[in-house]
């Protein structure tokens, strides 16, 4: 370790840090900006380009992100940058773009409020999304129905018309099943398959082996109970289908994502007002970052980097080459740490040591690193271990700039606040680096850096900062300052006229792939993690805050294990799993089946969970899967001092 990790500060950061003998201390701006051009400019010349790495900010402005991903193409000369988008939601832009071109959801909250039918999967929207389930409540007091398919009975389920509560990991049969029956019960909507998709044929057997009795067998949900989802849905007039890390945080995530899509595809649930798709992110700007160009696959406007055309535009406004292959994705950049081929890493507003899987490994690879610049507003366990941290006005209302929510929508933001003395401008801190990089960029302002945007990307180009005030907020695309797109996307794919109706959405071929992380006599307990509604992410933002609402982390387990396990609520017990062990108090509820515990990342300090999860990737996307973990559950004779945790030996 660089050094003894001390319990994380909640101050603002008001002045940049360097290590010395181990320690961070503090440092002039022109020190640590000096010395961080310096790491970085050191590690590009004697191991290359691609041994640099940037996670850009999924809570940051469009414009930073956007400046962000432009440093890591123009000044260090990689493709090697991602965001916390590859932690949830990378899943979701792989399967939409694959489908339909383009990676955003397909419809807008107005339309959850005017449809008939709302299933929500894999998700719990009043805790996680309470925005977006206002917009459910309008739909369901309306009159539409509400179905939620989770393997908890959650909050969002309770006002549910049915529940299905699922086994962890079998939502690809359950989907298949739900296709299956559809098909069979000729509930197929033709018009839209034989002109808007391909594969149907080869989709129809794929799921011909997942009747009702073999898709209750394996997932657990009553035989009548997907028949019933799978004729409301198809009959339904209108119906929105959503998701969220229940499904994209899993092994097999694209997969998952597919099968959905396939549903909507079967019966004409996309292209029209009150249908659609809609994967929910769970940070103010997951769907901005994308949008910006911080993946390694995309440029701005979700264009495909190895696309010769638009890469020479890029090349052209910026006058210089573009590496014309794909960057390293966040895992990606962190196995590279472990063969030795990443060597310098630059992190803006992410925590990567608190919300990536298996703690323990996580610390070590970033304790690999020649270089670790982390650029934040507090003090992270990531910053911690850094080289130099640079302290920023990233907070939401220290900024101008633009945020991009769940359905598309671009919003202007103003600054409200000044940032505390002794921090800097996001984008200035960035221009500071490329400047001694031997770049000579200016500050711009964010209209500056939006209007650049602008015209590198036709699915922004129609709004100006003016259109965004005026409008409060423009959903891409929005292709010219004189039209606004409907909110909903694919109409096309209902046109009768081939040209218009252009590339059909392919049904995903995909199979079923349990979880890695196999239970048996030693690990006998499915361990699921995800959000309470009290707190936020990995704590950072909100664990310096005393609520009444914040209880600290709890092991959610059912009645019946608690019985058989001799657990009261409120006892602590250790949890293990075959990577660490935490001790926690249990919260008996009957919000969760036997066999089945849950936990949230909010409480690093007291409980860190991310001892327990594994690092078993989805080979698109890169998302790890932190909802299936194989853990034991023992009682402890003694209440545990606070924020014990234990480390398996391994």
């Amino acid at each position: 370790m660089r050094s003894d990790r001390q319990p994380t500060s909640y101050e603002r950061l008001s002045h940049p840090l360097v290590r010395e003998g181990g320690e961070l201390r503090p440092a002039s701006w022109e020190e640590a900006l000096d010395r961080a051009a310096a790491a970085f400019t050191d590690s590009v010349r004697r191991h290359g380009a691609n041994a640099f790495g940037m996670l850009s900010c999924a809570r940051a402005t469009n414009e930073m992100n956007f400046v962000a991903q432009k440093f890591t193409r123009v000044v260090v000369g990689t493709n090697n940058v991602d965001s916390c988008n590859r932690t949830c939601h990378a899943p979701s832009v792989a399967g939409l773009s694959a489908a339909f071109g383009s990676g955003g959801g397909t419809s807008s909250y107005s339309d959850v409020e005017d449809t008939d039918l709302i299933i929500v999967w894999g998700g719990n929207p009043r805790f996680a999304h309470p925005i977006f389930f206002q917009h459910v409540l309008k739909g369901v007091h309306k009159g539409a129905r509400l179905y939620v398919v989770d393997p908890r009975r959650t909050s969002s389920a309770e006002w549910a018309d049915r529940w299905l509560g699922l086994n962890v990991g079998t939502d690809i049969p359950l989907a298949h099943a739900i296709g299956r029956e559809i098909i069979h019960a000729g509930l197929v909507n033709e018009t839209f398959v034989q002109r808007g998709t391909t594969g149907f044929e080869e989709y129809r057997e794929l799921v011909e082996p997942w009747t009702l009795a073999a898709a209750e067998a394996e997932t657990g949900v009553p035989a009548e109970a997907i028949r019933e989802l799978a004729h409301a849905y198809a009959r339904a007039e209108r119906a929105q289908l959503s998701w969220t890390l229940g499904i994209t945080e899993h092994h097999n995530a694209t997969d998952n994502v597919r099968a959905l899509i396939n549903l909507s595809l079967l019966t004409g649930h996309v292209g029209r007002p009150g249908s659609g798709l809609q994967p929910l992110r769970g940070q103010n700007n997951v769907q901005g970052g994308g949008d910006m160009g911080a993946i390694p696959d995309r440029l701005a406007g979700f264009q495909d980097i190895l696309d010769p055309e638009v890469r020479g535009r890029f090349e052209k406004a910026w006058n210089t080459d573009i590496q014309p292959h794909k960057g390293k994705t966040l895992t990606q950049m962190f196995e590279a740490m472990d063969e030795g081929e990443l060597k310098a890493l630059y992190v803006i507003g992410e925590n990567p040591v608190q919300s990536e899987p298996e703690t323990l490994k996580t610390t070590r690879r970033l304790e690999s690193l020649d270089h670790l610049v982390v650029q934040d507003i507090l003090l992270t366990r990531t910053a911690e271990l850094a080289d130099i941290v640079l302290p920023a006005s990233a907070s939401w209302c220290e900024s101008d700039g633009t945020f991009t929510n769940s359905e598309r929508r671009v919003q202007l933001v103003r600054k409200a606040l000044d940032p505390p003395p002794g921090a800097r401008d996001d984008i200035h801190i960035i221009c500071d680096l490329a400047q001694r990089m031997g770049h000579p960029w200016q500050y711009p302002s964010a209209e500056e850096v939006w209007d650049e945007l602008r015209s590198l990307s036709p699915i922004h180009r129609g709004m100006t900062y003016a259109r965004l005030e005026e409008h409060h907020g423009i959903q891409w695309p929005c292709y010219s300052e004189d039209t606004l797109e409907p909110g909903y996307l694919h109409a096309r794919l209902w046109s009768a006229d081939p040209v218009e109706r252009g590339i059909p959405a392919p049904f995903g071929l995909v199979g079923h792939s349990p979880p890695v992380d196999l239970l048996d006599d030693d690990f006998p307990f499915r361990l699921t993690t995800g959000r309470r509604l009290d707190d936020y992410n990995t704590g950072v933002q909100t664990s310096g805050f005393s609520s009444p609402l914040r209880r600290g982390e709890l092991l959610d387990i059912s009645p019946e294990d608690a019985e058989l396990l001799g657990v009261a609520d409120g006892e602590i017990v250790r949890v293990s799993s075959r990577r660490g062990s935490v001790l926690v108090p249990a919260s008996v509820t009957s919000s969760m089946r036997a066999g089945l515990v849950f936990m949230t990342f909010h409480f690093p300090d007291q409980v860190d969970t991310q001892l327990l999860t594994l690092d078993a990737t989805d080979p698109i996307a890169g998302t790890a899967e932190y909802k299936a973990a194989a853990v034991r559950i023992e009682k402890v004779a003694q209440p545990a001092p606070d924020g014990e945790a234990v480390a398996a030996a391994t």
